[in-house]
């Protein structure tokens, strides 16, 4: 699978070396980019944020190396670098941790897969490389935000056992819940940061998630969690049936950032456990666009949103791996961090048993500072999805009209028409 703007997982860098990065391809030339636009995703995705996150202090400053002159985008490859400057690759060179894979980490699989493997942080399977991925997903979102009015946010939704909205008898998935629908209707970024350092927007459930956070620290232990993300005004007719519908290409992308463990879309799991009669989502009259989708590049030129969207929206606003317009929501799940203080009984490379006590700075919960990294992968889904429907439709409008095919622009010239005569009747009706 390709991402258009990572051109084939084009990044580069591990935990340890001078600096990581990527080269982003396929942007559309003409957009105002500056690393203004690219550093508050790089900051929110920052190490050392927090006392429950690593302490490793990086700055993540980006830095616009091409494909741009004067702040504008040239439509050539972007390179994006951040140097690493608080490298420590001392703290795996001692007795210990060179002797031992992680257990539940990644030194083992790279050893068996290269033969040969970085011996510090992780190398390459370590979280940092998703400094590329973040850099890529700002400049998506920016072309998505400014063509579609497209927003994208992301929050925590568990840690451990403590839960946002946990499942009940009456919503057994919070797709019913309509406290859970309320808020992925109205959530930003900005209310998601006034709950730092955890991201769950919710005063109790913050509080909680953060003390258990809290304890597994002490005990030099770590925790999972789920994050929650939201896609709202995104077009319909996105995705490609088969292997490559919407749902497929989402959980690809989140499924590829480290730790992560699960993933489920609009009902998920907790779906299974609904009655169809409840679970399908009727259609009715789309609202007229409002916010960002109304004053975005696509309703200036007078392209429409979709005419119906759906009452309810168990599907997650995706229907037979297409976009139906309603919004797309999903979770992913993060396991918890492989790297960690206590002492672990576990075999030596050599095939000895041992103790390990892992060093080195972690996070003992991983969740917080994925956000942004799973905002990140979702825009870069929805413009690849953007750019194939939109070649498509643009290769299409150059063929002749046939007659008896029905199309999405004959059905609206259709409905107009039908509007318009109907208000003709009622003028008529009152003289």
């Amino acid at each position: 699978m390709k991402y258009v703007l990572m051109v084939d997982d084009a990044s580069y860098g591990e935990s340890h070396c001078l600096s990581v990065g990527c080269i982003v391809d396929g942007v559309p030339p003409g957009m105002e980019l500056t690393e203004a636009d690219i550093q508050p995703q790089m900051t929110r995705r920052r190490p050392g944020q927090s006392a429950i996150t690593t302490p490793r202090n990086e700055k993540d400053k980006v830095e616009i190396q091409s494909g741009t002159e004067f702040g504008i985008t040239l439509g050539t490859p972007i390179g994006m670098r951040v140097m690493n400057e608080n490298q420590r690759p001392k703290d795996y060179g001692n007795s210990t941790m060179d002797l031992y894979p992680r257990p539940s980490h990644a030194d083992w699989t790279y050893l068996e897969k290269y033969g040969v493997k970085a011996s510090s942080g992780g190398g390459r399977s370590s979280a940092r490389e998703t400094i590329g991925r973040v850099a890529a997903g700002a400049i998506a979102e920016k072309y998505l935000r400014l063509a579609h009015g497209i927003e994208i946010v992301a929050f925590t939704s568990s840690v451990g056992h403590e839960q946002l909205y946990p499942a009940t008898a009456d919503h057994p998935t919070p797709s019913t819940n309509p406290e859970f629908l309320k808020l992925i209707d109205e959530i930003t970024r900005e209310k998601v940061d006034e709950f730092l350092p955890v991201r769950c927007p919710d005063d109790q459930a913050n509080d909680r998630m953060a003390e258990l956070i809290a304890k597994y620290k002490e005990q030099e232990d770590s925790i999972g969690g789920n994050v929650t993300c939201v896609i709202r005004n995104v077009p319909s007719g996105l995705g490609e049936p088969c292997f490559d519908k919407m749902e497929a290409m989402l959980a690809h992308a989140m499924l590829s950032i480290p730790a992560t463990k699960g993933f489920e879309i609009g009902s998920g799991f907790g779906g299974t456990k609904v009655p169809g009669s409840i679970h399908n989502d009727p259609f009715i009259v789309a609202p007229a666009p409002k916010g960002s989708a109304a004053a975005s590049g696509a309703a200036k030129a007078g392209i429409a949103r979709p005419r119906l969207t759906t009452k309810t929206n168990n599907s997650g606003g995706i229907q037979g791996g297409i976009t139906n317009g309603a919004h797309i929501y999903f979770s992913v799940g993060f396991k918890p961090a492989a790297t960690i203080g206590q002492s672990q009984s576990t075999a030596t490379y050599n095939e000895t048993e041992g103790v390990l006590e892992a060093k080195g700075r972690h996070d003992p919960c991983v969740v917080p500072r994925a956000i942004p990294i799973v905002e990140a992968m979702a825009a870069l889904v929805i413009m690849d999805a953007l750019m194939a429907q939109n070649a498509r439709q643009a290769t299409r409008s150059l063929l002749p009209p046939l007659p008896n095919v029905i199309s999405v622009q004959a059905a609206r010239q259709a409905d107009q028409a039908a509007k318009e005569e109907q208000q003709t009747i009622n003028v008529e009706t009152k003289k």
